[in-house]
This record gives C-alpha cells, sequence and structure tokens, in this order.
C-alpha cells in the first residue's frame, strides 16, 4: 500500500511538470501584428483597412500549413474589438484582448470545418449570428479548414456570408482553396499565406532560443529551417525535438542530423560523383552506409533531387548561383560538379529519381527500387527511354572505359536479343601445370566466396579464373564494373580477399586480377572447371 501511494505521488509529480510545459509554437505564437513573420503584405493590408475603418466581412486565408493563417485571424479577431488600438494593432491589456486570448470570448467562436462538416453545423452559425456581441464591436467566426465542408454546408453558408449583420465577421482558413466552391470564393476577399523563406524562419528562431538561453549552432538552426519547407511552425517543432533529445547540451548541426534522420550534404556530393563516375558499387555502399545509419531514404532521394536541381540552376546560367541557397563554400563546390556533366544528362537524373520518389511512397521494398534506380543512373543502356541524351551518355561512358584502358562495351549486355550469328572457333588457350596450392584453393572456392561480401561475392562468381606466368591465381573480368570493386581504395578489397584465403588454407596465395574484353576472356579456360574434372591430369606442354 505505501509503495503503491508512492508511485502514485511520482506519477503526479511527473505529470505536473509535464502540463507546466508548452510547445515552443505556442509558447511564441505572436499576439499582435508586428511579430507576424513573412506575411507583410498581409499584415500592411489588414492594418491598413482596420485603421480606416474599412473592414470586410468576409476573408479567406489560403496558404501551406504553419505559415500564419489562423495566428493572423486571431489577432485580427482582438484588433477589431480592442479598445486600445495601436496603428491597427491591439493592445493586448485591454479586457476585450485579454478575454480573447484567453480563449473565453464569446464573440470569436472557432471552428474545426473538419469535424463539424454538416449542415446542421453551418444552421447552428446561422442561428448564432442572429444575436450581437455581448460586448465589444464585432463577432468573429473562424472557420479553419473550410475545404471539409461538404456541398451542402456551402450551400447552406452562401446566404448569410454574402449579407451578414454589419456586426459579423468571417474569417475562412484552408490550405486547399481549389476544393472551395467559386460562389464561396467570389463573396471573400482572398489573402495568399506565402511560404516563409529560410532567412526568415532562421532569424525567428535564433530569436526563439536566445530567449530560452539555449545554446543552438546557427547552421543547426538554418538547416532546421531548410527543412521546414516555409513552415515556421513546423520549424519550430522541429526545433523542440531537437532540444529535448539532447537536453542541457548545445545543438550542433551534427545533432540536429541525427535527430531529424536527415543526410549532411556532403552525401549527396559522394553521390552525385559516384553517379557522375558510372561506379554503380559506390552507389550501392553509399546506399547500404545510409541503411545501417538509420537514415531516412524517402527523405535522401527527395533531397538528392534537390541537389541535382541546384547543380542544374547553376550550371545553366550565371546568375543560376543566386537562386541556390547553400553557403559560399558549397557553392564552390557546386560549381566544380556543375561542369562534370552535360545538362541534359543531369535532366535525365532528376526524371528518373522523381519517378522513383513517386514509387517509393507506398512502396515496401524502398531500398531495391532505390538501388535499380541508381544502377540505372551508373548504366544508361539500361534505361528504357532511349532518347538522344540517353545514347550520348552511353557514349560518354564508352569514351570513359577506353581511356582507362577496358575496351568492354556495356551496350553490348542491354542490346536487344538478335538472331544468333555463326560464331569462329576462338582456340582456347590451356594453362601449364597449376600449382597444387591452387587446386587446393579452387576446391575451398565456395568457401571463400561465401566469406565475402555481397558486392565482392556477386564479381567472384563472373570472374574466370587463370594461372598466371609467376604460378599466381588470376581473375578475369570482362565487366569493368566487377573488375573495378578490386582496384578501388588502393586495393583494400583485395587485400581482404588475400586474408580470407590465408585464413582457409594457413597459407599465402598471390592473387591477381585483370580487366580483359570478352574475346581475350573466351581465348582462356576456366582452371576450375577443369581440375574438378575425374581422371584428367593437367601436365605440361
Amino acid at each position: 500500500m505505501h509503495l503503491s501511494l508512492k508511485k502514485q505521488r511520482q506519477w503526479e509529480s511527473v505529470s505536473e511538470i509535464n502540463m507546466s510545459y508548452t510547445a515552443l509554437y505556442r509558447k511564441f505564437r505572436p499576439d499582435n501584428f508586428e511579430d507576424v513573420k513573412g506575411q507583410d503584405h498581409i499584415v500592411t493590408t489588414l492594418k491598413n483597412q482596420i485603421k480606416a475603418n474599412r473592414i470586410g466581412h468576409a476573408y479567406l486565408f489560403c496558404g501551406t500549413r504553419g505559415t500564419g493563417k489562423t495566428t493572423v485571424a486571431k489577432i485580427l479577431a482582438k484588433a477589431v474589438n480592442c479598445e486600445n488600438q495601436q496603428d491597427g494593432s491591439p493592445c493586448g491589456e485591454c479586457p476585450s484582448c485579454r478575454t480573447i486570448a484567453s480563449g473565453a470570448s464569446m464573440n470569436v467562436i472557432e471552428i474545426d470545418a473538419a469535424s463539424n462538416n454538416g449542415v446542421d453545423n453551418i444552421r447552428d452559425i446561422r442561428e448564432n449570428v442572429q444575436y450581437p456581441p455581448t460586448e465589444g464591436r464585432y463577432k468573429v467566426f473562424i472557420i479553419d479548414e473550410v475545404h471539409m465542408l461538404s456541398t451542402g454546408a456551402f450551400n447552406a453558408l452562401l446566404k448569410t456570408l454574402e449579407e451578414p449583420p454589419e456586426y459579423v465577421i468571417f474569417i475562412l482558413a484552408t490550405t486547399e482553396a481549389h476544393k472551395i466552391p467559386i460562389t464561396i470564393l467570389s463573396r471573400c476577399q482572398r489573402y495568399n499565406f506565402k511560404r516563409i523563406t529560410i532567412d526568415t524562419i532562421q532569424a525567428r528562431l535564433r530569436e526563439l532560443v536566445d530567449k530560452e538561453q539555449l545554446e543552438v549552432e546557427d547552421k543547426a538552426l538554418r538547416y532546421i529551417a531548410k527543412t521546414a519547407d516555409g513552415s515556421l511552425r513546423d520549424a519550430l517543432s522541429l526545433l523542440d525535438q531537437c532540444i529535448a533529445f539532447y537536453l542541457g547540451q548545445a545543438l550542433t548541426y551534427d545533432k540536429a542530423l541525427e535527430v531529424l534522420g536527415a543526410v549532411d550534404t556532403a552525401v549527396y556530393s559522394r553521390m552525385f560523383r559516384y553517379v557522375a563516375q558510372y561506379n554503380a558499387v559506390g552507389c550501392l555502399e553509399l546506399v547500404e552506409e545510409m541503411m545501417v545509419s538509420g537514415r531516412d531514404l524517402t527523405q535522401f532521394i527527395n533531397e538528392f533531387i534537390w541537389y541535382l536541381r541546384n547543380l542544374l540552376l547553376i550550371a545553366s546560367s550565371e546568375q543560376g548561383s543566386e537562386l541556390v541557397d547553400v553557403s559560399s563554400e558549397q557553392l564552390v563546390s557546386l560549381k566544380e560538379e556543375s561542369r562534370m556533366l552535360p545538362q541534359e544528362t543531369l535532366i535525365r537524373y532528376i526524371r528518373i529519381l522523381s519517378e522513383l520518389s513517386n514509387q517509393i511512397r507506398y512502396a515496401v521494398q524502398k531500398r531495391i527500387l532505390i538501388e535499380v534506380a541508381l544502377i540505372k543512373l551508373c548504366k544508361p543502356q539500361m534505361d528504357e527511354k532511349q532518347d538522344m541524351t540517353t545514347i550520348l551518355q552511353r557514349l560518354d561512358a564508352m569514351e570513359k572505359q577506353l581511356e582507362n584502358g577496358v575496351v568492354h562495351t556495356p551496350a553490348q549486355q542491354a542490346a536487344a536479343p538478335v538472331k544468333a550469328e555463326p560464331k569462329e572457333d576462338v582456340p582456347k588457350i590451356y594453362p601449364k601445370a597449376v600449382p597444387e596450392d591452387i587446386k587446393e584453393l579452387l576446391k575451398q572456392w565456395p568457401q571463400v566466396i561465401a566469406q565475402c561480401g555481397p558486392v565482392e561475392r556477386i564479381a567472384l562468381e563472373n570472374a574466370k579464373r587463370t594461372v598466371g606466368e609467376n604460378g599466381a591465381l588470376v581473375l578475369q573480368f570482362a565487366d569493368a564494373t566487377d573488375g573495378g570493386i578490386f582496384q578501388q581504395d588502393d586495393g583494400k578489397r583485395l587485400e581482404e580477399l588475400n586474408v580470407i584465403v590465408q585464413g582457409i588454407l594457413g597459407k599465402e596465395v598471390e592473387i591477381q586480377t585483370r580487366v580483359v574484353s570478352e574475346k581475350v576472356q573466351e581465348q582462356y579456360e576456366d582452371i576450375g572447371n577443369i581440375i574438378h574434372f575425374d581422371g584428367i591430369e593437367i601436365v605440361d606442354e
């Protein structure tokens, strides 16, 4: 009994703490027009109307979420009833302002059309309109998400909205103005709320964190402002989330990335360079890194599209840099990368990834779709839409391979099936005596492959095994992508392969890799296919 009473008191204490906390977007909701950010065109118009006593009877506030529609509606309701207006703004001190701010005023009626969207709800409004305000000058009806009203409800509202009593003001707020009937639109003064700029949101966040005496990096605030996508409310919610995770600690840029599951811009640069170099393996490994670190792949694709958009703008004109909101250091990197590929190729990348963004929205296996799309970017021959841009990119890829001494043409793999033509016999080149260590290694080859990673495993299965002049095991690759796996990172993967072989055999065996053409590869017999036949002994010629 004592323990249960103690636990109850603990829960009561926690509840008191939770009840005392107010979310940032609620705590710092503007009380007057001067505190409204990013909507100067609307604030100025409303203040002038109030000062000139030219107040309309019906307003329609349109705009995306978190841009201040409901906030401005409440400020307007206070201003028209304020006893001591100050330059068109409410004073916030008179009894009317305090009553409206506390939510106890009978003159301001807020209605959520999402849950009160029927004809009966509109009838209640029409009955309420008949009664004048108990105090103040105006009775204000704020109908939020008005586009959710039914057709019958809109029709019931028409007459009242057109000719309300002189003491009634309707303020309709919506995020989807196109769903509102034209008959309603024609009876309202329409105000379009703009998305708030990143600079404005960042400045507001800095102002609020200083008031809260919180230590937050400017870079972190800017990233939060960018992630909010023009919504100040979303920015405050994201900031609240980051602060709560690192409570009592300074909020850095890296910490904000970790909380929001976002990716540093450097990752997009790495991904772009992999794609530009036709390095499909690097792209897949980067996807693996993000999966392991718990990043949101959908968000990654959307932001990578935005990254490519920035590159396209910079490549298009000299003025394109002005439309890109990045730091000066990142701008230098973007300018360098914008010269790596033609604009047509960037447009092709954006097209493929935009199609991918629509596909993965409801997909179960998002990773697979992303990997396929990235491989399609690196291998233009796999793109089903064979336009001139794709063909030019294929030629560019072939030229780069030729410059690297690789004569393999990827287009051969993607070519449509054609009628087989007689093929001249290519003389096989059989190896001389196969060293015993190589024979033993080939017997254990399945175990070697099993201990390798998925990327290396696929490459080894496609390799042809031969013997070099010095008795080394030579792995021949006809695909430059497979062969390049063991040549990247200063041969790190080849070293790892040697470690695996040494662990299985208990001795060192020299392994070499070569990238050759298909014609050259056909001349060699895979020694693994020879030594595994019973009764065949390979001897010196």
